[in-house]
């Protein structure tokens, strides 16, 4: 009998141990959450940064995000399919009515979005602010026109067909390249029109994400397209200045969109069009995270405010190493305090 009770005394203290063992790694798994984003192409790059660097001081939480375009992230939110948002055309009001609990726009950086060819004879080209939208409005359709002559004086251009390369998704992108050509040119507007969508004109071929933008542009002779600077360095494409508003012909650079940007006000919404800046490289806009005002259970929403406190405070720190521009501290700051006391 008092060996009996001495085993069973020993199988029950080996329990506790076990269990006391055992109930941190229990607790973590229960505590941890995942956050799964999809949208805008344009940040890629510096929000797989984000990520992999919040990792590091977050472990108990799990951020993925994939880059679908801005249109289909903008839908996913509206679906609720995802935890968050990315996009680079900011949610029009109707689009923010329809996200059930509401949603809050976060605004994370700034970029260039670059222009860019496939003329291997033409090592640099200038293009204004009237060819730059004749170009992707049809009416200038070969490379040695009158008029990118004009724009290039001493430079020999070829005889032959100019080939434009568009995005095939609802894309930020495409949205801040046609919200600049419709400001500066009436016919564009009137013509391709402003959208994540446009109504192309040019019969183009058509690229997925940034990434399939310069793909075809780095592999088809006498193309022309558009895509987030960070993937026009990537993929050693050339780089055209274009015509700002004070007449200078500017390449994309970190300085250049930074110059262009810093005169931003930001309105309690944080929505922001840039057409035509009045300084530096003029093809620029914002890109936001999609937050949703009301998450399904505390975990999430405590897990959102950490990752958007994190990304508009060490975050910013990665902009500028990526080519991104970052979002100002006030501003930062100001996002910050409306994400923690609305998100519930």
């Amino acid at each position: 009998m008092a060996f009996s009770a001495t085993i069973r005394r020993a199988v029950a203290a080996s329990a506790v141990t076990v269990a006391i063992a055992v109930s941190p790694v229990l607790t973590a798994i229960a505590q941890a959450v995942s956050l799964s984003g999809a949208g805008a192409t344009f940040p890629v790059p510096l929000y797989e940064r984000y990520i992999a660097e919040f990792k590091k001081k977050n472990p108990d939480i799990s951020v993925s995000y994939q880059g679908v375009g801005s249109g289909a992230g903008i839908r996913q939110v509206i679906q609720g399919t995802v935890q968050f948002g990315g996009s680079d055309a900011a949610m029009t009001d109707d689009e923010m009515a329809k996200v059930k609990g509401g949603v809050l726009l976060v605004p994370t950086a700034g970029g260039a979005v670059a222009v860019v060819y496939n003329l291997p004879s033409v090592s640099s080209l200038k293009l204004s602010s009237k060819t730059l939208p004749e170009i992707f409005g049809g009416r200038i359709k070969k490379w040695n026109d009158p008029r990118i002559v004009a724009d290039n004086p001493g430079v020999s251009l070829p005889d032959s067909e100019i080939k434009t390369v568009v995005r095939a998704d609802g894309s930020g992108t495409t949205f801040i390249f046609t919200n600049h050509l419709a400001t500066i040119s009436p016919y564009f507007k009137g013509r391709v029109g402003v959208g994540t969508a446009p109504n192309w004109t040019t019969s183009p071929i058509k690229g997925r994400g940034n990434p399939g933008v310069a793909a075809q542009v780095k592999n088809v002779a006498g193309s022309i397209g558009y895509v987030e600077y960070a993937y026009a360095k990537q993929n050693n494409l050339q780089l055209a200045s274009v015509q700002n508003k004070k007449g200078e012909f500017v390449a994309p650079s970190l300085e250049a969109a930074n110059k262009a940007l810093s005169t931003i006000k930001f309105p309690d919404n944080y929505r922001v069009f840039v057409g035509n800046p009045e300084d530096g490289y003029p093809i620029v806009g914002l890109t936001w995270l999609l937050v949703y005002k009301q998450y399904p259970n505390p975990e999430q929403a405590t897990a959102i405010k950490k990752w958007v406190e994190w990304v508009l405070s060490e975050g910013q720190e990665l902009n500028g190493t990526l080519d991104y521009t970052r979002i100002p501290d006030s501003t930062a700051k100001e996002v910050i305090q409306r994400v923690q006391s609305e998100v519930k």
